[in-house]
């Protein structure tokens, strides 16, 4: 079975966005292997807001061969035919999505689309980017909801001052 791993960079202080939606804050850093990092996965789940800001980059995407999935209740699939829209039954299509064979599942940006895969038990894993940077104040990585425990698996500390922090679900405080 595949895995859904949350992918995501965070400031120090827990926000993925700035308080006007903006993340001019994350920086790029030349000793990550980007093409590799998204060579793991076929298959990209966002909310709407994230694939608002995805789209604009996704020619740098090109041949990577994945598809992408988006979670909204306001797109128009006929409008955007190059992505696939879910606007209902979400948690069994992601079930659904992950029953099928390829590589792992990238669930990009978004907390509220993450909390509730996560509170659903979907999400296998997390990838984080904390950056050397504190917000003060705008959009928080997660919601409230259950809580849940992981297990480090990797981590790093980036010459530029970026943490990438990777963590299994582990299910229990053990």
């Amino acid at each position: 079975m595949r895995r859904l791993r949350f992918g995501v960079a965070m400031s120090l202080d827990g926000f993925i966005a700035g308080p006007k939606g903006e993340y001019d804050w994350i920086v790029a850093d030349s000793t990550m292997d980007y093409v590799s990092m998204h060579m793991q996965f076929d298959l990209c789940i966002m909310g709407r807001k994230t694939y608002d800001v995805a789209r604009t980059r996704r020619a740098s995407m090109e041949g990577s061969g994945q598809h992408w999935v988006v979670v909204s209740r306001t797109l128009k699939p006929e409008e955007h035919r190059d992505v696939t829209i879910l606007s209902e039954n979400i948690l069994q299509a992601v079930a659904d999505l992950k029953a099928q064979p390829g590589k792992d599942i990238w669930l990009m940006g978004g907390g509220v689309l993450f909390r509730s895969l996560l509170d659903a038990g979907l999400v296998d894993g997390m990838d984080l980017a904390v950056m050397p940077v504190m917000l003060g104040s705008g959009t928080q990585v997660l919601p409230e909801g259950q809580r849940q425990w992981f297990r480090l698996e990797k981590s790093a500390a980036l010459a530029s001052g970026i943490l990438v922090l990777s963590y299994s679900v582990s299910g229990s405080s053990a």
